[in-house]
């Protein structure tokens, strides 16, 4: 039996510790579903091609799919969570190798015999006997947790994707208004510098100066936040992209994309959300695992040892004894039933929280759609009527300037209402691609946290609608 067990433990313990085919499972479903490539830095030839990959993207102005293929290759962060993937298969090895069988010995003196002078020695060599049984369901839970770390991983992956789309988003959209505000401070320095000479010349107040020069000294004030906001954004893409050195020396497209004429397919989303959701997946398959853990503790707890091996013993005269060695604990006062009614509230909790998550990633899907549709209107509604209509009042103004029927300050505020319904403008098309963002995520299968607190900072008051 020693021999069986032995052989039951190469058998079982034959899985490999390569955590590659695993990654490349990951890989294939994160390239189905977005269409960016991942890679394991495992310092390999292969880092240096990924590192060069980098630095030629680096090379030309970036557009969001550019920036989030730099994360998915170059965070360190996310390498770190592929790591958790050799973790799962070192512990599915782990799970199908038997314990290592324990020597035991013993040498005693007969009392009364010359020290040293006939002793008696006993051995023994034993295996925990239920460790051959246990095997199975321990490789079910291995499996059940490697599985459960792919799905996060992948969610891991997904939730870094939508990280780097707002983030850069966000960034187009606060160097979109830079431009603006400094327009805008343009305007109010030619407002302050007429009112300068007409007050000299004796035509406006002190009141009116004083008016036009606080409009001055407040744009100069806007320009100043907007400048800090665009340099607090590039930083936060630059941990993203794990940059640093001269490698943040990168520029980005300078404008946000246009809102596309065609809309997102908006059929059958709720179906779609449920199907592919992580997050989902990761709770099922920590059902799985709790399912073979509390099995595996029932039967620890009923049969808690069972050894069997060999013992001999030489006897004084030098002769041998040998014979088979059993050990056995008796379940005479615990059967596990304390076990069993904790593994089963367990397992009713993860169904209770397999069915909010399913309600919620629901009604998250619905807000998404919602916002999506509402962040379109509203872009659409500042393309056609609100920048056209503050355009046509700034042409009409400047006609009616040549014509000396209205005077500078009239022209100066309505290029100032202008630039303020282009900032309006800038605005809706972020909030469109922040809310298409949230929205790709869910149906890529993670719901993860609403992508517009994804960048970690206070809201900037120069984006605000």
């Amino acid at each position: 039996s020693l021999y069986l067990l032995l052989a039951t433990s190469l058998l079982c313990g034959c899985a490999s510790l390569d955590a590659r085919p695993s990654f490349n499972e990951v890989k294939h479903a994160v390239e189905g579903c977005t269409g960016y490539t991942v890679k394991w830095n495992q310092n390999t030839a292969q880092d240096e091609a990924v590192r060069k990959e980098v630095r030629r993207l680096l090379e030309e102005p970036l557009r969001v799919d550019e920036a989030v293929q730099i994360a998915l290759l170059n965070n360190r962060r996310l390498q770190a969570v592929y790591e958790r993937l050799g973790i799962a298969q070192a512990d599915l090895f782990q799970a199908g190798l038997l314990k290592n069988p324990v020597f035991d010995a013993e040498l005693r003196f007969l009392e009364g015999s010359p020290s040293g002078k006939d002793p008696i020695l006993e051995m023994s060599v034993t295996q925990g006997f239920m460790q051959a049984f246990m095997i199975p369901l321990r490789k079910r839970l291995a499996r059940a947790r490697l599985e459960e770390a792919k799905a996060e991983v992948t969610g891991s992956i997904l939730e870094l994707a939508a990280r780097v789309k707002v983030a850069f988003f966000s960034l187009q959209g606060l160097e979109q208004s830079l431009d603006l505000e400094r327009g805008i401070l343009h305007a109010a320095e030619a407002s302050h510098e007429v009112a300068l000479r007409l007050r000299k010349a004796g035509n406006i107040t002190s009141l009116d100066l004083a008016g036009r020069r606080a409009l001055y000294e407040q744009s100069k004030l806007d320009v100043a936040s907007a400048e800090t906001a665009v340099a607090e954004a590039r930083e936060r893409m630059n941990a993203l992209m794990g940059l640093w050195g001269e490698d943040t020396q990168w520029k980005a497209v300078p404008r946000l994309p246009q809102v596309p004429e065609e809309s997102m397919d908006m059929t059958d989303l709720e179906r779609r959300a449920v199907a592919s959701s992580r997050d989902l997946s990761i709770l099922r398959e920590q059902m799985r695992a709790e399912a073979a853990l509390a099995g595996i503790e029932t039967t620890e707890l009923v049969f808690p040892e069972l050894e069997a091996g060999a013992a001999s013993e030489r006897e004084p005269d030098s002769s041998w004894n040998v014979g088979p060695a059993l050990a056995v604990a008796l379940p005479i006062f615990d059967w596990g039933q304390a076990r069993r009614a904790e593994g089963r509230a367990r397992l009713r909790r993860f169904w209770n929280d397999y069915t909010a998550l399913a309600i919620e990633l629901r009604a998250a899907v619905r807000t998404a759609r919602d916002r999506v549709i509402n962040a379109r209107r509203q872009s659409d509604y500042y393309r056609r009527v609100v920048v056209p209509l503050a355009e046509q009042i700034s042409l009409e103004t400047q006609l009616q300037y040549n014509a000396m029927q209205l005077g500078v300050f009239h022209l100066l505020q309505a290029k100032r209402r202008e630039m303020e319904a282009r900032r309006g403008y800038i605005v809706s098309l972020r909030d469109y691609w922040i809310a298409r963002t949230e929205l790709e995520q869910i149906l890529a299968g993670r719901l993860g946290r609403s992508p517009a607190t994804m960048t970690s900072s206070p809201s900037d008051p120069q984006m605000q609608a």
